[in-house]
């Protein structure tokens, strides 16, 4: 019998073992190619914009991941993000149409490999005191020998991995620099200073848009239409723009142009009419610009005339030679927090300083737009006339009266959304009345001083070349600005992801009760020890001086009482922290099992279902034809 039980069993366990390989191969068959992410983020599935790049690829384009395999053996968060950014470029790879081809290379210390990493621009980083280096970078290149690389992949960047990885896809299929129209009445570039007199220096965020896009000037006073092959468009200090030159601005926008401007209510970087013989007139002329036809067409809400105040973020300057120095309100030092993280143009930054800036806001009846913040002060500010700042004398005078408003004022904001013309009356030739992408973009700045080097940047002569040290990020912020929007819609469409890491939350949820237990408990033991300790304080300054070292039964009692309290509530402390560890083994568990039997189950189910469902309908087609 029991021998006949036995072969029973085995005779089950290998009809099992048939029908899990049976089940498996025709899971493979049924679902072959077919994919479903079940990420909690969809971190697997990739935007529209992405997508869109992909298909417009027209020739093939190579990918190199360098990954140091084996010095990595110690470092499993980094092999866990570098199995992310695999996956997520076999995924780009198989919804290319054969365009992208994906090698992950082991650049193994002095090898061929590392010589072509580096050859590629990629950085190698140091893991450990003996000189250990690891590459963690990508390279592409295209079938015009053109290159691209991002140096290395840090997982603190994961958010913005999607955009980093379609950038450089799209910088290889479309290799040259973007053409960009400057239109501008502050002396950004090179050139004569009649101030005085001398040739003067281009500021150094003209320099480093130079290096990165061909720049074209724009003249206001002649400007009647832009250029069809200029990308886009970068206004500063607007100032009484004809109708023509606005109206140029506007059908740019409306076909598709992508536009960065900065206005302000005080540039004071701007100089009208500089006369080096009267001084006064330049300081009390109007140094305010605006666009306010096309504003209001695009539902925006700015007041030329007014500055934002922020005491929390007012930054001390100089106001005398042996004098302290005193706060400016109207100068400002923003940091992180209040910059959009969620957007590729500001994530990243720590500070951006701005001067006598305004703010912008949507107007209520804007229709078919929407305003997202990147740089917004704190809810500590308000907004005062602007003529407040002319011949101010001590800054500290700005704080009389403050009033914060209580809600943050909006400094720089993405303007996204389907634009309507300023200028419908209009009939010209090709004269568009809306534009024509529902998805048009614009970056607004209510601030050109932070452009200025003074506000982020100190350049120093160094054996006959100018070294630029950053001290604040509005250089990256301009140039992150115009190489976001100078990209396709696509590319600009694509926002940051969630990332991987998927933080325990019902397990913290459970440890913070527990804490919150443990230290009710922890001060109630606390309690006990300080009523304890007055009550024994009491007893011994009622006993006489022979007495005092001798204790009483009061005393002895007293302090009997509270050590058997203490263990107690010790007692109680450990079965709090106890229950603490039962109720996250028993969460384990639970997952345990849903991972290992349920799930499986279900996909399992589910094949067998798919499975008959298409056996059923051959079947049936087989009987349609008979």
């Amino acid at each position: 019998m029991n021998l006949n039980r036995k072969a029973l069993s085995g005779t089950a366990l290998g009809v099992l073992a048939v029908l899990f390989v049976a089940v498996m191969l025709l899971v493979n068959v049924a679902f072959r190619g077919a994919r479903v992410d079940l990420t909690h983020n969809h971190l697997y599935t990739l935007s529209d914009g992405t997508k869109n790049i992909l298909k417009s690829i027209d020739e093939p384009i190579n990918l190199y991941l360098f990954f140091s395999d084996k010095a990595t053996q110690d470092l499993p968060q980094l092999r866990t993000y570098f199995t992310r950014v695999r996956e997520m470029l076999e995924e780009m790879a198989s919804r290319s149409g054969g365009k992208l081809r994906l090698e992950v290379i082991d650049p193994l210390p002095f090898s061929e490999d590392e010589d072509r990493a580096a050859s590629f621009g990629l950085q190698s980083v140091p893991v450990s005191a003996a000189g250990d280096k690891v590459f963690f970078g990508l390279a592409g290149t295209n079938s015009t020998n053109g290159q691209a690389a991002i140096p290395f992949l840090q997982p603190d960047k994961e958010t913005f991995l999607e955009y980093d990885v379609a950038k450089l896809i799209h910088e290889l299929e479309t290799p040259k620099k973007p053409v960009v129209g400057l239109l501008s009445s502050l002396p950004l570039a090179a050139g004569f200073d009649p101030a005085t007199r001398q040739m003067r220096e281009p500021w150094a965020i003209d320099q480093q848009w130079t290096q990165l896009f061909e720049m074209r000037s724009l003249d206001a006073a002649t400007l009647k239409a832009i250029d069809k092959d200029i990308d886009e468009l970068v206004v500063v200090q607007p100032k009484n723009l004809s109708d023509d030159a606005q109206y140029a601005i506007d059908q740019f926008v409306l076909r598709g142009g992508h536009l960065l401007v900065f206005v302000d209510p005080d540039a004071e970087m701007d100089q009208p009419g500089a006369d080096p013989n009267n001084p006064m007139a330049a300081m009390m002329a109007d140094k305010s610009s605006d666009l306010p036809k096309l504003f209001k067409a695009w539902g925006i809400e700015y007041d030329p005339h007014q500055v934002v105040l922020d005491r929390a973020r007012a930054l001390p300057i100089s106001i005398g030679e042996g004098m302290a120095p005193v706060r400016h309100a109207a100068i400002l030092g923003l940091t992180g927090a209040d910059l959009n993280q969620d957007d590729v143009v500001t994530a990243k930054l720590d500070s951006i300083n701005v001067s006598s800036a305004g703010f912008i806001e949507l107007a209520k009846d804007a229709k078919d737009v929407k305003l997202t913040p990147l740089i917004q002060t704190t809810s500590d500010s308000m907004a005062v006339p602007g003529e407040r700042l002319r011949m101010l004398g001590d800054p500290s005078t700005l704080l009389q009266g403050y009033k914060p408003a209580g809600t943050p004022f909006v400094i720089a904001a993405r303007l996204t959304g389907k634009f309507h013309s300023a200028f419908p009356e209009r009939n010209d030739a090709g004269a568009l009345k809306e534009s024509k992408d529902a998805n048009g973009q614009i970056v607004l700045v209510a601030d050109t001083d932070l452009l200025s080097d003074r506000l982020w940047v100190q350049i120093r002569p160094f054996f006959g070349q100018k070294i630029m040290n950053a001290f604040a990020n509005n250089g990256d912020f301009a140039v992150n600005a115009l190489d976001n929007l100078a990209g396709s819609s696509d590319l600009i469409s694509i926002r940051g992801r969630a990332t991987s890491q998927r933080p325990f939350t019902t397990v913290d949820a459970i440890k913070r009760i527990a804490e919150g237990r443990f230290r009710d408990k922890e001060q109630e033991l606390q309690q006990e020890l300080s009523d304890t300790e007055r009550k024994l304080t009491e007893l011994q300054s009622a006993k006489s001086k022979d007495q005092a070292q001798i204790l009483s039964p009061e005393q002895k009692a007293e302090l009997d009482n509270f050590l058997k309290r203490k263990l107690e509530i010790r007692k109680e402390l450990r079965q709090v922290r106890r229950q603490l560890d039962a109720e996250i083994e028993s969460l384990g568990t639970r997952l345990k099992v849903i991972n290992i039997v349920l799930m499986p189950l279900l996909v399992t189910i589910a094949a067998l279902a798919f499975a008959w469902w298409r056996i059923q309908r051959r079947r049936r087609a087989q009987g349609a034809h008979a």
